[in-house]
């Protein structure tokens, strides 16, 4: 994925982005790492996923389907979770496509940072359909019919 965009949106490379997060380094923020846990479930790294997850609310097992095909994220609000602070919460979106059916989870992610990491606790989700005729939320302007429903 060397040079390739980053699967969590923000624009930069792989490289440049939730690689370092992925292969060990603290990530700063808990934006970050959400962004990583998505970039995570983009590429199928349970590992990764299950050691982000804080220990008190770790699934003892994680299964992902490989008929997930996740398209999107965006970030729609984020509270504190920065280095000086202990707690945070991001809001995001994530469009996907599972059993042909395209679909967008939304959700509100809590963040704990301890012992210098941040770690993901839990979240309140709700998964809604997403109409034909609705924009793609991959961004490139077209309804969904015409874009990555129709793939």
């Amino acid at each position: 994925m060397k040079d390739n965009p980053c699967p969590c949106g923000s624009g930069a490379s792989f490289d440049r982005c939730c690689r370092p997060w992925l292969e060990g380094e603290a990530a700063p923020t808990a934006e970050l790492l959400m962004r990583s846990r998505y970039t995570a479930y983009v590429l199928g790294r349970r590992d990764y996923l299950r050691q982000s997850w804080h220990v008190s609310t770790r699934p003892a097992a994680l299964s992902l389907s490989d008929q997930v095909r996740w398209l999107g994220l965006k970030i729609t609000d984020v509270r504190q979770g920065t280095a000086g602070d202990v707690q945070g919460e991001v809001r995001f979106e994530a469009a996907f496509i599972e059993h042909g059916r395209f679909l967008r989870l939304h959700e509100l992610s809590r963040f704990m940072r301890a012992d210098g990491r941040w770690y993901y606790v839990d979240g309140d989700s709700r998964i809604s359909v997403v109409g034909r005729n609705e924009p793609c939320p991959c961004g490139s302007g077209r309804k969904s019919k015409r874009c990555c429903m129709a793939r």
